[in-house]
């Protein structure tokens, strides 16, 4: 069988320590420990962790606390990952087999369809359309279901351009996968980062019999560090997910699983995300101040929600090879648009500290300004 790379990850993991600037992330300036555990009480509570096996499959009080994100859902609903990377993972396997149908949403994080093809299952998309303010095409998901189709995956909010599915979308893609009874993986790591509002986006969980979403601590609460995700499920699924969960990490760690309950007990909780969407709304001031200035070389659809910009450049050249020129010319990583099948797009995170992200935006622009790039662009 043939084995498809996860091209975005392999990108990032080969260079974001060889940049000046890292722009090729997917979420916002991170809370430090000292941010953290503020208070002599969750000082004392983290050095009274004993650092043992934890419950494998989280701790009660966590998985109490991220039940309380999704409408009707218990804490036996709940299983702790490593990271939603983990989840949504080992959902795939739990859920499908090869020669399966499996549907995902494009552009992507494209986890889920290399995932998916690596077990041997027939993907395709279903897409979002620029033309259409990256609005999803859901009569062409409509076209695409079949009687056979097990899995449809979808990311809400959307990475890379930050689109939020309206209730009427919703419906409708629940819609398409009970006609066929397949199941719905909710990849939902991004609520909570919405730019435009402080409401939360709306969990599928609930809508439909045969949901699994998934979330972490990386994106809305700036603790990527953490390493600690999880996936909401029916109990039968969450069972069988738990016991593949036992042969790729066996836990997440205890430590992490601590500082988790301390970000998810209110009032910090909210805190963490009106801080986090505080950097999304500056940085993205920074963004289109930075696009007014290009002269029409960069143009966006507005995000409703992520530390991310999807920017269109109008260069005739493919966004791998820009890539690789910001990368080895300004010392920027940013990500292709190629990693999420959209050429012609360089994905930016914005959610960090303003001096950093100006300096970076303007080694960006100077870059593919330049007759150089043009005349001699890095080739690949």
């Amino acid at each position: 069988m043939t084995f498809t790379p996860f091209d975005l990850e392999q990108w990032q993991s080969l260079y974001e320590t060889t940049v000046q600037f890292n722009l090729a992330d997917s979420g916002v300036q991170p809370v430090t420990l000292g941010e953290l555990v503020s208070t002599p009480d969750a000082v004392n509570q983290l050095l009274r962790t004993p650092l043992h096996y934890p419950a494998v499959n989280g701790t009660v009080r966590l998985r109490e606390l991220i039940a309380r994100l999704y409408e009707g859902a218990r804490p036996d609903n709940v299983l702790v990952t490593v990271g939603a990377a983990e989840a949504n993972s080992i959902t795939v396997a739990a859920l499908t087999r090869p020669g399966d149908h499996v549907i995902v949403m494009e552009p992507g994080y494209r986890q889920v369809s290399g995932v998916s093809l690596n077990s041997g299952c027939d993907v395709e998309a279903f897409h979002l359309r620029r033309e259409n303010g990256w609005r999803p095409d859901l009569d062409e998901l409509d076209r695409l279901v079949r009687p056979t189709t097990r899995l449809i995956a979808v990311t809400n909010p959307n990475n890379p351009v930050g689109t939020i599915l309206t209730s009427a979308d919703m419906d409708r893609i629940v819609a398409a996968a009970e006609r066929c009874g397949a199941w719905l993986l909710a990849d939902e790591v991004y609520r909570g980062t919405e730019r435009l509002t402080d409401r939360e986006t709306e969990s599928f969980f609930g809508r439909y019999e045969r949901v699994v979403a998934t979330g972490s601590m990386s994106k809305a609460y700036g603790l990527s560090g953490l390493r600690t995700g999880w996936l909401v499920a029916p109990p039968d699924v969450m069972d069988a997910a738990w016991r593949r969960h036992e042969y790729a990490t066996i836990s997440t760690s205890m430590l992490s699983m601590t500082l988790a309950e301390t970000a998810l007990t209110e009032p910090l909780r909210t805190q963490l995300l009106s801080r986090n969407r505080g950097l999304i709304r500056s940085g993205y001031q920074c963004i289109e101040k930075w696009i007014a200035a290009s002269d029409g070389l960069l143009s966006i659809v507005p995000p409703a929600a992520t530390a991310l910009a999807f920017v269109h450049y109008a260069l005739d050249l493919p966004s791998l090879e820009v890539a690789h020129a910001l990368r080895e010319r300004a010392s920027v990583l940013v990500g292709a648009g190629a990693h999420f099948g959209v050429e012609n797009h360089l994905r930016i995170t914005h959610g960090l500290a303003p001096a950093y992200l100006d300096q970076a935006l303007e080694r960006i622009l100077e870059t593919l300004s330049s007759a150089t790039l043009r005349s001699d662009p890095v080739s690949r």
